[in-house]
């Protein structure tokens, strides 16, 4: 699940760098959807760290980095719950009253801070056990 977060994180980074650097559509579709993959592979290894993690409770020497893994866990879950509603908020967008436009910015926000929460824990996991990277 690590490796997926600080992909997920590197390829919101790249996406942003190409929409500052590039007008090729096709360009920037690619990068978006390198992007979405990246969200797809963290869902799933969520999922799959959840599922293994139900029963575990290491104690010991083992106690930090799955307290940090959890988090991480926790991070990415909140990232991929803003993402998914902030793409629903935008396909339903239709009309651009100050209201909506507020709402939907308001959002996209939260969105950024979850992806900022997602790289810290990362990182914070990342310095509990550097072999995961």
């Amino acid at each position: 699940m690590y490796r997926a977060a600080a992909e997920c994180c590197h390829q919101h980074d790249r996406v942003s760098r190409v929409h500052g650097k590039s007008d090729v559509t096709a360009e920037l579709e690619a990068a978006v959807e390198a992007c979405d993959h990246c969200d797809e592979v963290l869902g799933k290894l969520s999922v799959a760290y959840e599922q293994a993690a139900a029963n575990a409770h290491p104690t010991g020497k083992d106690e930090g980095w799955w307290h940090r893994a959890n988090a991480l866990w926790l991070a990415s879950r909140e990232y991929l719950r803003r993402h998914s509603f902030n793409e629903r908020a935008s396909r339903d967008f239709k009309s651009h009253d100050s209201d909506q436009l507020e709402q939907l910015h308001t959002e996209f926000e939260l969105e950024a801070s979850a992806l900022l929460g997602l790289r810290h824990a990362a990182e914070a996991y990342k310095k509990d056990r550097p072999t995961a990277a």
